[in-house]
């Protein structure tokens, strides 16, 4: 087979799989892209070594199939799931809090989690703050290896993951699996955020 061909093909299950896994994440609360694009070559027939997609091209489909099949729904969730990751940030602004992942970027679903970043001496501080206030938490092992540790407090509408790493790390950008650098935002760019979807 030439080469054009081959890379066409590759290119089209490429996009197949970013298709098919996010309506997986979608429709069955998959948060995990990689279990996503797996599940969804098996369901589309591909074989083992076939490429998969990036998670930037997913999260594109993502956003696509959200804005087509769940627009009304899944923009009050977002915005529902905003305003609590606001309410915490500032309840949590001593620690510099910063909103990142799928609540930040807009593909966030009702299985999701928030995720916030806190810069502060140590964990301890953080664990002292909130058990002063009666806010009940869990640890979850840290996904990062510089983080000092993962609370995770527990809302109405979501978990929330607050990964807390050492001040001098709050200047360092954080990137993707892939690469690609973390999106994040502070107080006052949630605020905007909100002020925006809301119409003001």
């Amino acid at each position: 087979m030439p080469r054009h061909d081959r890379a066409r093909l590759a290119a089209n299950a490429r996009a197949s799989i970013a298709s098919a896994a996010a309506r997986l994440m979608a429709e069955d609360g998959i948060t995990d892209f990689h279990l996503a694009k797996k599940k969804a070559a098996r369901q589309l027939g591909l074989p083992d070594n076939t490429g998969f997609p990036d998670n930037a091209e997913v999260e594109a489909e993502l956003r696509t199939y959200r804005a087509i099949y769940q627009d009304e729904e899944h923009t009050a969730l977002l915005r529902s799931l905003r305003q609590t990751a606001l309410e915490l940030m500032q309840l949590l602004a001593d620690f510099r809090p910063y909103l990142i992942g799928s609540v930040l970027d807009g593909t966030a679903g009702e299985h999701s989690s928030i995720d916030i970043l806190l810069f502060a001496d140590s964990a301890k501080e953080v664990e002292i703050f909130l058990l002063n206030r009666n806010i009940d938490f869990e640890h979850a092992d840290p996904r990062n290896d510089r983080a000092e540790a993962v609370l995770v407090v527990q809302t109405e509408e979501a978990d929330a993951n607050l990964v807390i790493f050492p001040p001098q790390w709050e200047r360092t950008s954080f990137k993707h699996r892939d690469g690609r650098p973390r999106e994040r935002a502070r107080i006052e760019a949630v605020t905007a955020l909100l002020r925006e979807e809301a119409g003001e």
